[in-house]
């Protein structure tokens, strides 16, 4: 008797009965976790079946491509962001609340920050939250620097600072969870002091 590979184990077992959301959430998590892992290109429809411990056919009944696949998985860790951050703010609970997120879809979080950025089909939505979370930098900063070159350098570094550091933070285990979030706050404070004039800078009056 032939013994059964665990991918053919996997494509004959039964498949627990389950709501259409819920499916659509199981393969979500499941394609989060494959793509997390090897990237859009390196992971195919498969892998994401196998992952969910579903069929090729059943995963198709939910999504049409894996393109289709990855934008939705994209499109839930944008919501899954801005539902725990906000949208129109950065202040003191900000980098706590970035902190949440990565924590509870670290996955998710690489993949939306990480991964798309280097996927030019997909660039498009990176591309978008890095122009808004400039826009409401740049707002928010207006406060503390004074208007010109030094206000729109620090809100173009501050968000891509402060986002690597939260990827770095996870890389590196999450250590300290209680003190990350006032550690990547003096980066981002050292951000502002630097975008203040000196009084030897030329520009300053």
């Amino acid at each position: 008797m032939t013994e059964k590979t665990p991918a053919a184990a996997a494509s004959t077992a039964p498949v627990k009965r389950l709501r259409k959301a819920e499916r659509r959430e199981q393969i979500l998590d499941a394609a989060t976790r494959s793509f997390a892992r090897a990237g859009f290109t390196a992971t195919s429809l498969d892998d994401v079946a196998m992952e969910a411990g579903i069929t090729r056919v059943l995963l198709y009944r939910h999504f049409d491509s894996k393109a289709d696949l990855y934008r939705a998985v994209l499109d839930r860790a944008c919501l899954r962001l801005a539902d725990t951050v906000g949208e129109d703010s950065f202040d003191d609970d900000s980098i706590p609340a970035l902190l949440q997120a990565a924590s509870a879809d670290p996955d998710g979080f690489r993949l939306l920050f990480r991964h798309a950025a280097r996927e030019p089909e997909f660039r498009d939505l990176i591309d978008t939250l890095t122009r808004a979370s400039r826009e409401i930098a740049q707002q928010n900063l207006a406060q503390r620097i004074p208007a010109g070159p030094w206000l729109e350098w620090a809100a173009q570094v501050i968000p891509t600072m402060t986002i690597e550091a939260v990827i770095a933070w996870l890389d590196a285990g999450r250590p300290d969870p209680d003190l990350a979030a006032a550690r990547i706050r003096q980066a981002v404070d050292g951000v502002i002091h630097a975008a203040h004039p000196s009084p030897a800078d030329p520009t300053a009056s």
